[in-house]
């Protein structure tokens, strides 16, 4: 990814990503930064001429894993989807771990998200062990 298209990138994921979402309200320059400051970034964008069609952030370790690669942040303009877009980053991203010494590619998706479930097993993911997320709201008192 160029260093040019990062304001495009950020303002993409904006766009797409729900971020009320918990946990996952981590999208923002500091997301993109530091994947990009990572020892082996994986940051590839897709182009439709001169404009962005999508963009995928990976990167080297997950968790406590440094040989598995972590495909962290994928979209693609709404515009673009359903012509492949995302299949080819995420076959791109898959490589280029690969290349930087992966032995598996580990992404996560919500459960919601049926078409990127599906996106992920058309390209050989299959879904890992499961965890839910419980969250309990404090209450505070009034006063």
């Amino acid at each position: 990814m160029e260093t040019s298209r990062i304001a495009a990138v950020l303002d993409l994921g904006n766009h797409v990503y729900d971020t009320t979402v918990k946990p996952y309200t981590g999208w923002s320059l500091t997301a993109i930064a530091a994947h990009l400051d990572s020892g082996s970034p994986v940051c590839l964008t897709a182009l439709a001429g001169e404009r962005l069609a999508g963009f995928v952030l990976g990167s080297m370790s997950f968790e406590q894993r440094g040989d598995w690669g972590h495909m962290e942040w994928i979209a693609v303009d709404p515009i673009h989807q359903g012509q492949g877009v995302a299949g080819r980053l995420v076959e791109a991203c898959c490589e280029k771990l690969a290349e930087a010494g992966a032995s598996s590619v580990v992404t996560d998706v919500a459960a919601e998200n049926t078409a990127s479930a599906k996106l992920m097993g058309r390209h050989g993911f299959t879904e890992g062990k499961a965890v839910s997320f419980y969250v309990r709201e404090v209450e505070h008192p009034q006063g």
